[in-house]
């Protein structure tokens, strides 16, 4: 399809601003918690996964989310959207990265922007079940990268249960977004991240003594610094670099077969201009790419009655038009 004309979102008055678009939600907005079933199930290479679940026993679709860098089930924009999909009535099923759902996974290995094998685990787990005749895919910030990666692999092809995606805030290009970080005006969002980041270090640490190392740990200051010492090299890539551009989805897209939505707004602190791919858009048969003018990084806020979210309603709308 070609590029989405004239997007629909309107920031309220005063919300403008990418950065507020993107702090206030974590900080202010409240949700009961939607998807409240745990199950844990285990990987193929002897780890688990921690999935939460919200059933409607009637329904026989499923949508499966999929969290940002040091999210979990658990965050905001998780239940935001899990509340506006369980109204629309759908099934939903929130899972957690190795190591996010507030337990340490077994395993040296944690999880990173291009772990498509654990979402190939949950899809298959999901739709072993003869429950669910269609399963959409909704992914956020990395988890919109690995769901976009996964999506236009070849080498990987989708369940053929799985008919549509939403994806909201991806740096398709994840070197460029990783250098923009570093920037002055961002460093807030840095130091937040690299704080779990090396949280999970020394914990690692303290369980494979000898396998990893933490010294210049505190240090670091940058994605680079972390992913050459920690993320490259525990996940089998040569450096940050060579993971950079091994994970990073925009190389795939050409290569989606299903309806695909992507959003990136223009005012999000997260991305460059190299995460609108409007010309793997433009003229695509199955990715709509629609870039607001506001939104920040999953931001999208609006107030109402429902306490529901643009990003939400876009996502049950697409839904809808592409998975009746």
């Amino acid at each position: 399809m070609p590029l989405v004309q004239n997007s629909s979102y309107r920031p309220p008055f005063g919300f403008h601003s990418g950065h507020l678009q993107t702090i206030y939600p974590s900080l202010f907005r409240k949700l009961a918690l939607i998807t409240d079933r745990r199950e844990r199930i285990s990987t193929p290479d002897g780890d688990f996964l921690d999935l939460d679940w919200a059933d409607k026993p009637t329904s026989k679709k499923l949508a499966i989310l999929t969290h940002g860098l040091e999210g979990s089930s658990r965050r905001t924009y998780i239940q935001g959207m899990a509340q506006a999909l369980t109204r629309s009535g759908w099934n939903v099923l929130a899972w957690n990265f190795r190591g996010c759902s507030g337990e340490a996974n077994h395993r040296l290995e944690s999880y990173h922007s291009g772990s498509i094998g654990e979402l190939k685990t949950v899809i298959a787990h999901a739709a072993s079940s003869d429950r669910y005749e269609q399963i959409a895919l909704i992914g956020f910030s990395l988890g919109g990268n690995i769901t976009l990666k996964l999506l236009g692999d070849p080498e990987h092809p989708i369940h053929p249960k799985v008919k549509g995606a939403v994806t909201f805030s991806v740096s398709t290009n994840l070197a460029s977004s990783a250098k923009h970080l570093e920037r002055l005006d961002n460093r807030i969002y840095m130091r937040r991240f690299l704080k779990t980041l090396r949280g999970k270090v020394r914990e690692k640490v303290q369980r494979f003594p000898g396998v990893i190392r933490h010294e210049g740990l505190d240090q670091m200051r940058t994605f680079r610094e972390f992913d050459d010492a920690y993320t490259a090299p525990i996940h089998g890539f040569v450096d940050a670099e060579d993971y950079w551009q091994q994970s990073s989805s925009g190389p795939h897209l050409d290569n989606i077969t299903i309806p695909t939505l992507l959003v990136n707004a223009k005012n999000d602190p997260f991305l460059t201009s190299d995460c609108y791919p409007t010309q793997s858009a433009n003229g695509h048969p199955h990715l709509h790419l629609e870039i607001p003018e506001s939104g920040g990084h999953i931001g999208f806020i609006e107030f109402n009655r429902e306490n529901t979210y643009w990003s939400e309603r876009r996502a049950v709308n697409f839904l809808k038009a592409q998975m009746p």
